[in-house]
């Protein structure tokens, strides 16, 4: 990873910042394999650089932006990077606060504290993602304030009050607009410095789709690069949802053909499909038919 950001040609003194925290910061054997192992890599120079100073001043992260633009793959790429366990922690309406900090269980007779995912990502010096943080309610995110300002402290009652390992960093996400979605009040959202993330370029695309499918043939290539904007436009114009632009979508829709499958059959697995309008899927079989033949096979697409 540190290879991949002087390839970036992230700065020189961030990346000398990322090896002394390396060196500082050990991680216990037991933590090794949170480790990530990211299968995507983030493309964006700027980003990487205003994410890793963030990081490395102490602060904590909130990457915002629609759909398809690399929130969780950045914030993975960021642990691996800077070497830390990785504590991925999902919210959803019914989340409370001992789901995030622990709760009470009946162990070998007796009650024992069981501890929850930010109090163990708090104590070993992790990488926590807060995935999708405004899903949650207002009361339940109130026992994150004391982690993520000044004070680095949780204070679990009837139990001990813990100060946050130096290496613990909490990176959250979100999208506006989702159903089940709120505000995220203005408490919470001042203890986060925010990175709006940018749609991918054609270029970053083009370069992800080379990296993971190294015997893509680059004139493929191109054109699934295009499909994907072409698609994001017929969204941004409103004559379809959202739900077809989905990057990943594409990725496995080329998996998909690298093992065989059909390039339209893929491609209606992974993107036409995740609409259930038959109308609007209509519309993304037409986009797709103006880039990609009727019959396209493997064989034409991969070298050997």
């Amino acid at each position: 990873m540190i290879d991949f950001l002087r390839e970036e040609q992230v700065k020189p003194e961030i990346i000398e910042g990322i090896l002394k925290f390396r060196e500082e910061h050990s991680v216990t054997d037991e933590m090794c394999a949170r480790i990530p192992k990211p299968k995507y890599l983030y493309y964006g120079k700027e980003i990487w650089e205003e994410a890793a100073v963030a990081l490395l001043c102490g602060k904590n992260l909130l990457l915002t932006g629609p759909k398809a633009t690399g929130k969780n793959v950045l914030a993975e790429n960021l642990a691996a990077v800077f070497a830390r366990p990785l504590f991925d922690i999902s919210f959803h309406i019914n989340t409370d606060a001992a789901s995030l900090i622990g709760t009470d269980t009946f162990q070998n007779g007796e009650v024992a504290f069981r501890e929850g995912p930010v109090y163990r990502c708090a104590a070993e010096g992790g990488f926590g993602v807060l995935d999708e943080i405004n899903m949650a309610k207002n009361e339940a995110l109130a026992v994150l304030h004391g982690i993520l300002d000044f004070r680095h402290v949780i204070d679990v009652p009837g139990y001990d009050r813990i100060a946050l390992s130096g290496a613990t960093r909490f990176i959250a996400t979100m999208n506006y607009g989702y159903a089940g979605t709120r505000e995220l009040n203005e408490a919470l959202a001042s203890r986060f410095v925010v990175i709006a993330m940018p749609q991918i370029s054609d270029a970053y695309l083009n370069r992800l789709l080379s990296s993971q499918f190294p015997k893509l043939k680059e004139k493929y290539a191109g054109q699934f690069t295009e499909l994907f904007f072409d698609i994001q436009k017929k969204c941004e114009s409103g004559e379809i949802s959202t739900k077809a632009l989905d990057l990943r979508g594409l990725l496995d829709a080329v998996t998909l053909m690298e093992h065989g499958l059909e390039a339209n059959c893929a491609l209606a697995m992974g993107i036409v499909n995740k609409s259930f309008d038959p109308v609007e899927q209509e519309l993304i079989r037409d986009v797709i038919r103006e880039r990609i033949p009727k019959k396209l096979e493997r064989e034409k697409m991969f070298s050997n």
